[in-house]
């Protein structure tokens, strides 16, 4: 029964889908159901100096890192062709790139998983999926910046290539995209598992924030139903409060009724 079976085919096959429809059904869900846990639960007051420094190296990072790979490898390879980028120049412009923004974005995730574990007043504001994902985070650029090792022996673009094709095969679902990566290197392979456990995890931890990050400016612009409404929780109206506060100074103020001068 179990002659045929290949993980390949569950990791770079099935897996894929079922990150995805974890990641985005579990956003909409945790969204819908509780909705005052969607942040970053910031604890900026404690040790604000290491706080700094290494979150403008992890997101400076993280982000270029996400970006690059965002468009690297979902760019057809036709464009390539039209435009007439050699596949040996962006393979290197991925190393130029990518390699110092991970390097820095490891260098502040170290930072910040420090500041988080070693301070117990930070560690008290810490879930264990939240530092698991940081853990893991951590552990996916330390893995891709190994890959740069296999990279560099391959500056052909080829190998490239075929991380395109597979990418791109799996959200046009082609269900034969996982040939395409099977016989490379473990190193990407288990970078590539690492990104889709992550991807699962990412609707259960913090990192759901990112979300807000990308949909504030469309709901700011779009969504927005006009100025923002300010609710008081004092009971008394404000003529009221306004006669009891000059009662207390002994003046005579203005009157809600008088127009300003």
């Amino acid at each position: 029964m179990f002659e045929s079976f290949d993980i390949n085919f569950v990791i770079f096959g099935v897996m894929p889908y079922v990150a995805l429809t974890v990641f985005l059904v579990g956003s909409i869900a945790r969204y819908e159901r509780d909705p005052f846990t969607w942040k970053s639960s910031s604890s900026q007051l404690f040790r604000r100096k290491q706080l700094i420094w290494g979150s403008i190296l992890f997101h400076v990072g993280i982000l270029t890192v996400f970006f690059g790979h965002l468009v690297g490898l979902f760019t057809p390879v036709w464009v390539l062709d039209v435009l007439g980028v050699p596949y040996g120049l962006k393979q290197w412009m991925a190393v130029l790139i990518g390699g110092p923004a991970g390097l820095a974005a490891l260098i502040g995730g170290t930072m910040l998983i420090h500041r988080r574990l070693t301070d117990p007043r930070i560690r008290a504001t810490s879930t264990t999926l939240d530092i698991l994902i940081m853990i893991l985070i951590w552990l996916q650029l330390a893995i891709g910046l190994l890959t740069i090792t296999q990279s560099l022996q391959h500056m052909d673009g080829a190998e490239m290539i075929r991380f395109m094709e597979w990418s791109q095969s799996v959200v046009t679902w082609n269900i034969n995209a996982w040939v395409t990566v099977v016989d490379v290197h473990w190193l990407f392979k288990l970078h590539i598992f690492l990104g889709l456990i992550i991807t699962m995890l990412f609707p259960f931890t913090r990192l759901v924030h990112i979300w807000s990050g990308f949909a504030a400016p469309f709901r700011y612009l779009v969504a927005r139903s006009g100025y923002q409404i300010v609710r008081s929780r004092r009971r008394r109206p404000l003529e009221e409060r306004r006669r009891a506060f000059d009662r207390r100074q002994g003046v005579d103020g203005p009157k809600a009724h008088t127009p300003a001068e």
